[in-house]
């Protein structure tokens, strides 16, 4: 059937996203038995433990109304340990610690109080959990952040090391004398410069002779992790990627590769290596934008690749011969997936959706690379319209969405994302950029971004969209970019400061980085430094790059999409930006959601966000509709 781009009917609809679709998350692995925590939109984004058991049954342990999902640095992470059957987890509402041994129910461990806990560990010798802490209790003052033993008894805590910033993967030695863990401080992020620390037990349970082992100004240091001979392994960032190191009175490197062997750390709780025996490791890494599985033989120093489908890797635990991950690739949703070392079997445990869809109307994206500014390049996965149902008439060109990711310090990553599809479904072409600043393509390239925030991301966007347009790929009058928090300001600079766009949706996104910079959490406070400049000695700067300074320079359409209990960027930002663009007569929607945070979790608030967005579109560029979606009110919008 011919019919314009864009107004395509599919079968990839919000409700069947929102309707089964749950998100995976942290792996843990107690025995012979896995677990993991799903998301589950449905029950209001609740986050609920589950086994897989024995038997090969998925039993939900973790009971309503528990949540599991700690708020240290406000995007939490690490809420979950699971050892000698006993769970222990951080209880969102009240951020206590609990402890269950299923089927009795979850019992708290930590009193009511104004602490917050994370990323624990099992001292089997003195009875204490150990984890970082984050402890609010001075509310007008800023969080302090240290690592805590927690009795498992009595729920007493006790400081073992403060006086840093941040602190983050405490990780005890084989023989539990010794405590490794990682370090930074204002104004750097983990990924700028952070420091791993050693310290060793004395007999009353203290830590003493701490001293740092590695870390200067120039180098990360991710997930330290102890050989069952007590080795201590760690990633830099030292030769330019984050590679393998171990370290024994020197840091020695594994493997040297163009390739990164690490994830910023935005999150606790992130792995991406483990340990096989003691001289064999299991590890994922990222080279050009996608994620691949290997081992490295201790032995010879050699990374051997393992052939598998999956594109996009995440929480790789180890059970003996057997490796346990979150997987996807570009034909397949997340799923928590099992491989056998030896008979290199995968098993999957549980997908992120049951959902079916004709291979026919899935869109294989088509990794790009292509020129920017200063003669530099930059990276995009491009994804063509694609419905068997459906041809455009000859002579029109698809619009593109242009998404810019979160972060910025992320990546676009390469799995089947039905969020995606529903897009390349409906007739649009989509463009996932991992501009300048975003993670594994090397430090250098993370680096493009430093005191360049809103130039190079937003100038690798329009460059982007522009390179599909001059090789007649998408209609360069129908330009639209997206993007959420950090991608939201990438969104909003793009749209104010150029005129490439003629469309876009704001999601939770900056539009006053001055704002931004003194109203938001401990964690990111001092981002900017870095990315923008100092505040306030370089207040021009942070001025001269927000768009609601320069309202009268933005010229089309913008949605925007805003949680109200955001803690991150707070609802001003958008409210501030909507009420200057309503009285300047553009066309503008808002689209608040009570009770959600810094990234929506809510089903209906996910079903309502896409289908408003393409409703946008719609509607802005006179797009007929296939068929009914809920509407939203448009402001100053004046049809064609």
């Amino acid at each position: 059937m011919s019919c314009q781009y864009g107004s395509w009917k599919s079968p990839i609809t919000s409700d069947l996203i929102v309707a089964e679709t749950i998100g995976l998350g942290e792996i843990a692995i107690d025995g012979n038995e896995i677990y993991w925590i799903e998301g589950r939109p449905s029950e209001g984004g609740r986050n609920v433990l589950v086994k897989k058991s024995i038997e090969g049954k998925n039993i939900e342990i973790i009971p309503p109304p528990y949540n599991m999902r700690t708020l240290v640095h406000e995007y939490g992470g690490g809420s979950l340990l699971v050892i000698d059957t006993i769970i222990y987890f951080v209880n969102f509402a009240d951020q206590r610690i609990y402890q269950q041994i299923y089927p009795n129910p979850p019992q708290p461990l930590t009193p009511e109080n104004k602490l917050r806990y994370a990323d624990f560990i099992l001292d089997r010798t003195r009875n204490h959990l150990i984890c970082v802490c984050e402890d609010h209790t001075q509310a007008e003052q800023e969080p302090k952040n240290y690592i805590a033993s927690v009795d498992v008894k009595t729920g007493e805590i006790k400081i073992l090391t403060s006086g840093a910033d941040f602190y983050s993967s405490p990780r005890l030695s084989p023989d539990g004398h010794q405590l490794a863990w990682i370090e930074w401080n204002h104004p750097n992020m983990p990924w700028d410069e952070s420091q791993l620390w050693l310290a060793n037990f004395d007999e009353q349970g203290n830590l003493e002779n701490s001293k740092c082992l590695v870390g200067n100004r120039e180098e990360s240091i991710c997930e330290p992790r102890w050989s069952p001979d007590g080795i201590l392994y760690f990633s830099s960032d030292r030769s330019g990627w984050w590679n393998l190191y171990n370290y024994q009175n020197y840091p020695e490197p594994l493997i040297q590769a163009e390739a990164e062997f690490a994830y910023p750390h935005w999150i606790f709780g992130i792995t991406t290596y483990g340990f096989i025996n003691k001289s064999k490791i299991a590890c994922t890494y990222t080279q050009n934008g996608q994620w691949y599985l290997a081992y490295i033989d201790l032995n010879t120093q050699s990374l051997h690749p393992i052939n598998i489908p999956y594109t996009n890797i995440s929480s790789l635990k180890i059970q003996g011969e057997k490796l346990v991950f979150i997987g996807s690739s570009p034909t397949q949703t997340t799923a928590i997936i099992q491989y056998d070392l030896k008979s290199q079997e995968t098993t999957i445990l549980q997908r992120s959706s049951q959902i079916t869809i004709d291979p026919k109307y899935i869109s294989i994206p088509e990794a790009i690379a292509f020129p920017t500014e200063n003669g530099m390049t930059a990276y995009a996965w491009y994804y063509p319209p694609k419905n068997p149902d459906y041809q455009a008439p000859i002579t029109e060109k698809p619009p593109l969405l242009v998404k810019s990711h979160g972060g910025p310090t992320a990546a676009a990553s390469v799995g089947l994302n039905l969020r995606i599809q529903y897009w390349t479904s409906r007739g649009f072409g989509y463009l996932d950029v991992n501009y300048g600043g975003s993670t594994g393509y090397g430090r250098a390239y993370r680096k493009r971004l430093d005191h360049n925030w809103g130039i190079v991301d937003v100038l690798d966007c329009i460059n982007g969209a522009n390179y599909l347009a001059k090789q007649k790929k998408v209609d360069s009058n129908r330009l639209m970019i997206s993007g959420g928090s950090a991608g939201g300001y990438t969104t909003l600079a793009a749209l104010t400061f150029y005129d490439t766009f003629k469309a876009g949706a704001s999601y939770y996104g900056v539009s006053d980085l001055e704002i931004l910079c003194q109203d938001t959490h401990k964690f990111e406070s001092r981002y900017l430094d870095r990315l923008v400049g100092e505040y306030p000695a370089q207040k021009e700067i942070y001025v001269k790059r927000s768009p609601i300074h320069f309202i009268d320079k933005l010229s089309c359409p913008v949605i925007f999409f805003q949680g109200l209990e955001d803690k991150i960027v707070p609802p001003n930002q958008a409210q501030m930006m909507v009420e200057a663009l309503q009285n300047k007569g553009l066309p503008v929607a808002y689209v608040p959601f009570p009770g959600e945070q810094h990234g929506f979790r809510r089903s209906e608030t996910i079903k309502k966000a896409l289908d408003g967005e393409y409703y946008f579109y719609t509607q802005v560029f006179s797009i007929p509709l296939a068929e009914p979606i809920e509407t939203i009110e448009i402001m100053n919008l004046t049809q064609k």
